[in-house]
Order: structure tokens, then C-alpha cells, then sequence
């Protein structure tokens, strides 16, 4: 069988001493990039240290306006909705360049990271809601494309293994009325440059539903799909289309719902568990165990065989309660994997 890698969504908790208006105000006037850096750069070790093979960046900015606040910017822009080049900057991957340069010099090979990017359908969504006006979605595409163009220029110690599209609308949002080449035609402009760049194009779906514009797509190879909160996906996906486009799958082994999950454990102990924390741990050593995530891996890997490329949560585990739990979680998933592949 090939490597299944494990890689992560993004989103992260802060340390319990900072909040999120301060994570904001410090990335819009960037006058305390210092501890900025060293929060991006703790967090984005711990993930190494779980155990993430092709860790992302810690995403503490909200992933709409993190890129629409440059789009709008006229002084960043070619024309309206065009973003210059130079303007283009994915602000977290400044900061990884600390603990990408130690990896590199312990291991002396760069580290292989993931990179998130909000994609075009989402962003449009965001902006114009359901009108459908072409011309300005296309715009936002080649916007996507640049920050995406820009990341890879820029990166000096670590190789930008993975992009990543952010598109949980497609299959879930009622607004969206574009027709399928159009859309199709988004993704294939947005994920221009990382596909000649080499790295792997995933698109990250909420729902399975259409992933066949993403098998559709030609710059697109890896297909995204949150199966552990929701197995009945991978009923959607026909394995016969994957294999004639050459496309693979990104599983999530995972759940990362902590609301749902909170709510299994109100049930068993028929209390409020957000009012009596002492019992949120028994997330991590009672229901997402590295037992459970084999097991999910196991019956998946029955079905899609070779097919699956990558795995690792659902999501992103931004809402979590604390870091110790969501690393904890990350390390469940390293030790499933490994425990699933050591079966074989």
C-alpha cells in the first residue's frame, strides 16, 4: 500500500491567555509581531509534535476576511477585485519561517507544510451572496491564485507540499447559482500555480456532495471529505470516477463537531460537561481514541483502497476547548494511523 499521509485543516486553539480581539487587532496593525510570531510558531510546533506529517499553519484570522480585506483594498489591487502580487501575502507563513529553519537544520531537509486558502466560491459567496456575476468570480479566482503564487516564491526553509481550496459551500449553500463549468472553471484558475508548482491540490468539502467537480477539475487531485462525523459521505463518492481522473481522497478519521461530541457526553452524564469541564477529557480517551480512528481507516481503506492519500481530522479544531485536548486529538490520530498501517 502507499504512505497515507496525515495532515490537518488549520484552525487551532489560542493559549488560554489570549483572546481573540487581540490576535485580530495585532495581525491588522502588526505592531507586536514578535508574540504574534512566537503564538503561530508554538502552536505550529505542537502539531509537529503530535505527529502531523504535513502540518498547516495555525489559522487565527476569520478565513473570509483574511483575504477579502486585501481584495477590497484599492491600493492592493490591479482593479477592482485583481490583487497585485506583491499584496498577495499569507501573513502566518512569515512566522513559520523560525521553526521551519530549526526542522530543517536538526533534520536537513525542509519541512513539508499545508497551506489553506479560502477559495473563490466561498469568497464570492461571502461578498455578493447569490448573484451570479462571472466575470467578478473569475477575478476572485485569479485573486486566490496569487496568494497561492505568492506563498510558494516566498518560502525559504519549508516546501509548500500541500494547497489546500477552503469551499464548504459547494454542496451546502442554497445561494450558490453558478453553473458547474463555471465553477469548475474557479477551482482550475485558483489552483493554477500550486499544480505547476508541484505540490498537491486538495479542495476541502463539507459535503461530499459534488465532489465530482472537484474530480472534474484538472489542477485538482485530492478530493477532502469529513467521513467521521458523517460516514454516510462516503456513500456519495463512486470510486470508478476518482480512479479515471487520477484523483485521490483526503479522509477525516476524526470528529472535530465538539458540540456533538460535547453532546455524547451531557447524555452519559446527564449534566452540562461545559459547566463540569473535568469531564471533556473522556473526548480524547473515551470516544476519539486511536482504537476508533483505526477503525474508521480500516472500513474506509476497504472501500477506497490506494485511493486515499491523505488523512487527519474532519476540520479544524479552532473551536476546541484548550490546546492540550486538540493535541491530544492530533496524537490519537498519528497513533491510529500508525496503528492501522502496522495491521497491514
Amino acid at each position: 500500500m502507499s504512505e497515507i499521509l496525515f495532515d490537518d485543516i488549520g484552525s487551532y486553539p489560542l493559549p488560554e491567555n489570549v483572546s481573540k480581539e487581540w490576535v485580530k487587532t495585532a495581525f491588522k496593525n502588526r505592531d507586536e509581531d514578535e508574540k504574534l510570531f512566537t503564538l503561530i510558531n508554538d502552536a505550529f510546533q505542537q502539531k509537529i509534535d503530535a505527529g502531523v506529517d504535513i502540518p498547516t499553519y495555525p489559522q487565527y484570522q476569520d478565513m473570509n476576511e483574511q483575504f477579502l480585506s486585501v481584495i477590497r483594498d484599492e491600493a492592493c489591487c490591479e482593479s477592482p477585485f485583481d490583487v497585485k502580487l506583491d499584496c498577495a501575502r499569507i501573513e502566518e507563513l512569515e512566522a513559520l519561517e523560525t521553526v521551519a529553519k530549526a526542522y530543517k537544520e536538526k533534520c536537513g531537509e525542509p519541512l513539508k507544510t499545508r497551506i489553506c486558502v479560502t477559495g473563490p466560491t466561498e469568497l464570492y459567496l461571502k461578498e455578493f451572496g447569490g448573484r451570479a456575476y462571472t466575470d467578478i468570480y473569475t477575478l476572485f479566482a485569479k485573486s486566490v491564485n496569487k496568494f497561492v503564487r505568492k506563498a510558494m516564491k516566498s518560502a525559504k526553509n519549508f516546501e509548500i507540499a500541500t494547497v489546500s481550496l477552503d469551499e464548504p459551500s459547494i454542496g451546502l449553500n442554497p445561494e450558490l447559482s453558478f453553473e458547474e463549468e463555471e465553477i469548475i472553471s474557479a477551482l482550475t484558475e485558483a489552483s493554477r500555480a500550486a499544480s505547476k508548482w508541484g505540490a498537491d491540490v486538495e479542495i476541502h468539502l463539507h459535503s461530499a456532495l459534488y465532489f465530482n467537480l472537484a474530480c472534474q477539475t484538472p489542477t485538482i487531485n485530492v478530493v477532502g471529505v469529513e467521513s467521521a462525523g458523517t460516514p454516510s459521505y462516503l456513500d456519495l463518492l463512486d470510486k470508478k470516477s476518482f480512479e479515471e481522473t487520477d484523483t485521490f481522497l483526503r479522509l477525516g478519521i476524526a470528529r472535530t463537531d465538539i458540540y456533538g461530541l460535547v453532546g455524547i457526553l451531557n447524555e452519559k452524564h446527564n449534566t452540562n460537561v461545559w459547566k463540569e469541564p473535568e469531564y471533556l477529557s473522556e473526548l480524547v480517551t473515551e470516544l476519539e481514541t486511536p482504537q476508533v480512528i483505526t477503525k474508521r481507516l480500516r472500513l474506509a481503506y476497504r472501500r477506497f483502497g490506494n485511493l486515499i492519500k491523505y488523512a487527519g481530522p474532519d476540520c479544524g479544531l479552532g473551536s476546541w476547548p484548550n490546546q492540550k485536548m486538540a493535541f491530544r486529538l492530533l496524537s490519537n490520530v498519528a497513533q491510529g494511523i500508525k496503528a492501522f498501517e502496522e495491521s497491514l
